[in-house]
């Protein structure tokens, strides 16, 4: 497989995770190598499905209607809790655009990300990317539109009739002005659009993972949503191919022993541990957002934290174990410290922020605090020396100040995402990584 990332060492491990299924025996007549590649292809784009199933299907938003989660929700997969969050599922057809506002926001960070139906973002609308007009109103047209938009109004060409929109407003230590100006992000349909089912899927979670069920989708799937990656036809022939073979009765029973005793569990541990370069134990994706060839890192990426935003906007960096080597259980109590040499607002150019989850459904439990991240804006208070030392326990801790305490979920296992808003060039270089959370004996 080509080098996911410049860094050596992050080149081996993810040669690690491949060596297991290309060096033995053919399955059904086809390589392993193939049926791995087709599985891990295909099932970045279920991700996806999956995802429009729960929101929209069978959760309570509709298409075009921007829907803002409550501030103290947590009820999302995977959520940055020092921004307010508002999706919105966009469909369009070759007649009918959608109108998006954005309203006047200065001051604070805030950005529009629109992401395609495999999970590739398409555009970030905020000053940085739209100074002429970083606020306003944006049409959002089908890639067969060739009618009027608008005046005033900035065209933004999306890929197929589907996209998802995730708004961000940071919060600061105004969280109502926030929520203020996140009411004020809207969509509208300006006609009827001709929207298609849904793709439907057997149902599925992160701990048990589709099995060769999938390849019984594949063609829908394929066809349903165009890819940008520059060999998504080679792919894509492999999983026709691995399809087809699945119609035969021994044929998919040989498949999915493969896919359920060796793919899937080397695919969920790369996910989670393997998917970018690592230091400290913490692990930065610093291909992430826009992906190019490398979609088993966009699979995982939608398999733990969909919607994952470019680089060039925040990178994420995540742990899942302390400086010893350890899985970082509720039950324990940690210590992330950062020298006064070495503070994260000094690495970003808008805001840091330090968010946990469970394992290994990725979302937050709740504590008495409801406080479920750390960030620029939390009042953290530095030691005598000009370091910072936050608390990650079940319960507080004298020796740190309550303001520096994340609640640990005790009884579970967690996940730590630090995330670097508008990181300098030392945190998109990889140059720059948290410091190592290490265990309070």
């Amino acid at each position: 497989m080509k080098n996911i990332l410049s860094l050596a060492a992050t080149v081996l491990v993810v040669l690690g995770f491949f060596s297991s299924s290309t060096n033995a025996q053919d399955i059904a007549g086809v390589s392993q190598e193939t049926v791995t590649d087709a599985y891990i292809y295909l099932i970045g784009r279920a991700l996806v499905v999956r995802q429009e199933h729960l929101d929209v299907v069978s959760g309570d938003m509709d298409y075009n209607v921007v829907h803002h989660n409550p501030l103290a929700s947590v009820d999302f997969v995977n959520p940055n809790m020092s921004v307010t969050n508002s999706q919105c599922w966009f469909a369009v057809d070759d007649s009918t655009p959608v109108l998006l506002e954005i309203p006047k926001i200065e001051g604070r960070y805030y950005t529009a990300q629109i992401c395609d139906e495999w999970g590739e973002v398409i555009t970030n609308i905020n000053p940085r990317n739209y100074p002429q007009q970083p606020y306003g109103k944006y049409a959002l047209v089908a890639p067969g539109y060739r009618g009027e938009i608008p005046e005033d109004t900035v065209r933004i060409d999306l890929r197929s009739s589907r996209a998802k929109m995730l708004a961000r407003v940071e919060l600061q230590d105004d969280p109502e002005g926030a929520v203020k100006l996140q009411r004020q992000i809207t969509a509208k349909s300006l006609g009827e659009p001709d929207i298609p089912d849904a793709v439907t899927m057997p149902k599925f979670d992160n701990q048990k993972l589709i099995g060769v069920e999938l390849f019984d989708k594949a063609e829908e799937l394929l066809t349903s949503a165009p890819d940008v990656s520059p060999i998504a036809a080679q792919l894509q022939a492999k999983v026709r191919a691995v399809a087809s073979l699945a119609a035969d009765p021994e044929a998919r029973e040989a498949i999915d022993s493969f896919l359920r005793d060796t793919v899937i569990p080397d695919f969920t541990r790369f996910a989670v541990t393997e998917v970018g370069p690592v230091r400290n134990n913490w692990m930065g994706t610093l291909v992430i957002g826009n992906y190019g060839e490398e979609f088993p890192i966009r699979s995982a990426v939608n398999l733990v934290g969909i919607w994952a935003n470019a680089r060039h906007e925040v990178v994420y960096h995540g742990a899942i174990r302390d400086s010893q080597g350890a899985q970082l259980q509720g039950s324990q109590r940690y210590e992330l410290h950062f020298p006064k040499d070495a503070l994260p607002q000094g690495v970003v150019n808008e805001f840091w922020s330090v968010t946990l989850v469970s394992l290994p459904d990725f979302r937050p439990v709740p504590n008495p605090l409801n406080r479920f991240a750390l960030s620029t804006w939390s009042n953290v208070e530095k030691e005598a020396d000009g370091s910072l030392r936050l608390l990650l326990a079940p319960t507080p801790d004298r020796n740190y100040p309550e303001a520096n305490w994340l609640p640990t979920p005790e009884g579970y296992p967690f996940f730590l995402t630090f995330r670097s808003y508008v990181p300098k060039p030392a945190v998109q270089s990889g140059e720059w990584f948290p410091p190592a959370v290490t265990e309070i004996k």
